[in-house]
């Protein structure tokens, strides 16, 4: 069985992801990019699905972990009978090489380690062909030693090849093993490599370079974060998430780094988050924005352009990695599924809906970047008056929802208010930065769709904004209404919307999305709280100035994150632990803007009218 989600740490090189156990089991990794099919996928399974165990052989030996400072290597201690000893893992950020790095130092005595690996590639689905290369020591620039035999394993399978330098492991069925000792002041490196199988086999490359480099790169990006304030090393870690989830060569800025984390366990509520939402990218973005980060924004800005060139009424609301349109929903048979969740899913069959609010979120987004001095290009501004033409052309459209509902569509308020912020900015894109536009069709459109919230998207018993014209029902994503300017926080209907949250969205203080029995998603099973939105009601308590309540729970949700800091999409307040898939994108990037509504930050309701 897996680990619980909370028990994994996530390596990242900017292209990919890795996460590892804190028991020593490296259960995930896809290789070259985020949404690549897996060479370990015990994940999604057990070992014979692919896991690189790496620990002390020792039974009784326990293990503390945590990141080396302002990076993404995770340094692992482990205290044996007889000694101590440190994995040092990283997966390097060196442009070309796709690897991980497992360093196993001696801190005192001699401790013996077990390195067991069952490589399956192309998510279970093919075992390589495997065999012994001759080679020379795992680490060029300092030979393990004689007492530690080195050797070289060469997997291919399809597309795919994966060389191993390290300790010698020897075939046991379709694993290898092998057992090294370290004594107090060696290391001993292991070394898995990823490389198109019509390649030669890439040399080995300097570790001790390689560490220091992408040490180099991590604590540079994070020395550009202001981390003061009471919740700062929170918001930092959040922020390096975030990194480690965008993709360094095309800009794309993937959900999260796992596909099929169950959301109901033992349920089908299982989804591929491994590619590029625009909604997600574009409250991320705002979030890079206010910490300062406008190459981000640039970045992500050329991105968009590339992805939804070509005619408008084509927009999809999420994309791949380089701005890839086909993202087919599928099951796969291979992997059985997380502690049983299945299906297992790659692809997301949400490619195919409408959602209202995208393009709005798109616009906030965009505005945000023109306020801290992001100049427009005349292509940059031609794509959003395109966007704005859509947005009117379906203006009269019912949609799938932030959530992406999977039942009928529906005119929901969320949805409807950002219309109206896509709108709204195309107004003040003329108004007050001088560009050129329709701007009054776009007020006109824009007081109408106001107009109709306040008739069909509140509720005449209650006095709060509903989920959707028809429904008493409230939603979590009404808490972003103010955040985006539509009304203001303290705004009766907004008050009222709180209140009636509080009354049927807590469970256990924490915040649902929004009542799976009322049926709205079509779906079966339900969930738990999701952490987002948990986040939301911090800003918004905290923009109405109930400062203590906000503060209680940002310390609650924050001492959610696991022992590296890391968030999942929801948490199962029954039994204790993350649910969904992680490290959550949406998640850390509603952490740091309940940090910054805290720390007293406008944030994005610097928009407020």
């Amino acid at each position: 069985m897996p680990a619980p989600i909370e028990r994994y740490a996530l390596l990242s090189n900017c292209r990919s992801a890795a996460l590892v156990s804190d028991a020593g089991d490296l259960d995930w990794l896809c290789l070259p990019r985020y949404d690549s099919a897996s060479i370990f996928g015990a994940l999604l399974g057990d070992r014979s699905h692919g896991c690189w165990s790496l620990r002390p052989s020792d039974p009784d030996a326990t293990a503390t972990r945590r990141y080396d400072g302002d990076t993404f290597v995770l340094v692992t201690r482990w205290v044996c009978a007889d000694g101590v000893a440190e994995v040092r893992e990283f997966m390097p950020v060196v442009e070309g090489v796709e690897a991980v790095v497992r360093r196993v130092v001696g801190i005192a005595g001699a401790v013996a380690f077990v390195s067991e690996v069952r490589l399956r590639f192309d998510y279970a689905r093919a075992v390589p062909w495997v065999r012994q290369l001759e080679t020379a020591s795992a680490r060029p620039s300092e030979p393990a030693g004689d007492d530690v035999p080195t050797g070289t394993l060469l997997a291919v399978a399809g597309p795919d090849a994966v060389t191993l330098r390290g300790p010698r492991l020897a075939a046991d069925d379709t694993r290898h093993r092998g057992a090294f000792v370290v004594a107090a002041g060696r290391s001993v490196d292991s070394v898995l490599r990823w490389e198109p199988s019509y390649r030669d086999v890439p040399q080995p490359f300097d570790v001790d370079a390689a560490e220091q480099r992408t040490r180099t790169w991590w604590t540079t990006w994070a020395g550009r974060i202001d981390d003061g304030g009471r919740w700062g090393a929170e918001v930092l870690r959040s922020l390096l998430v975030l990194r480690a989830l965008t993709h360094t060569e095309t800009g794309g800025i993937v959900a999260a780094a796992t596909t099929s984390l169950p959301e109901d366990f033992g349920g089908s509520r299982n989804w591929d988050y491994r590619y590029v939402w625009l909604r997600d990218a574009a409250l991320t973005l705002e979030a890079y924005i206010a910490h300062g980060y406008l190459d981000a924004a640039v970045r992500w800005r050329d991105w968009l352009l590339r992805a939804v060139a070509g005619d408008p009424a084509d927009v999809q609301i999420m994309y791949g990695i380089a701005g890839e349109r086909d993202l087919p929903e599928r099951e796969l048979a291979s992997l059985p599924g997380y502690a049983g969740s299945a299906p297992v899913r790659i692809g997301n069959g949400a490619v195919d809906q409408y959602q209202a609010d995208v393009i709005g979120e798109v616009m906030v987004a965009l505005e945000a970047a023109r306020l801290a001095g992001v100049d427009e290009t005349p292509f940059s501004w031609a794509l959003q008056r395109a966007l704005l033409d859509q947005v009117m052309a379906w203006i009269e459209r019912p949609d799938h929802g932030i959530w992406e509902m999977r039942g009928d569509p529906q005119m929901f308020t969320h949805s409807r208010a950002m219309i109206w912020a896509a709108l709204d900015r195309g107004v003040r894109a003329v108004d007050e930065h001088g560009l050129d536009g329709d701007a009054a069709t776009w007020r006109r459109l824009r007081d109408r769709v106001r107009t109709e919230i306040d008739r069909d998207g509140v509720s005449a018993a209650g006095g709060h904004f509903t989920q959707y014209a028809g429904t008493d029902e409230v939603d979590a994503s009404l808490l972003l209404l103010p955040a985006v300017g539509f009304c203001a926080p303290d705004d009766p209907r907004m008050l009222a919307t709180v209140a009636r949250i509080e009354q049927t969205l807590l469970r256990d203080g924490l915040v649902l999305r929004y009542r799976t029995e009322a049926g709205v998603d079509g779906l079966s099973g339900t969930e738990h709280p999701f952490l987002a939105c948990s986040f939301w009601l911090v800003e918004q308590y905290a923009a109405t100035g109930r400062l203590d309540a906000a503060a209680a729970l940002m310390d609650r949700l924050c001492a959610l994150a696991n022992d590296v800091g890391l968030l999942s999409e929801e948490y199962d307040v029954g039994d204790r632990r993350q649910a969904g898939n992680t490290p959550q994108a949406l998640s850390h990037l509603a952490l740091v803007g309940a940090a910054d509504a805290l720390a007293g930050h406008a944030g994005r309701a610097a928009h407020r009218r």
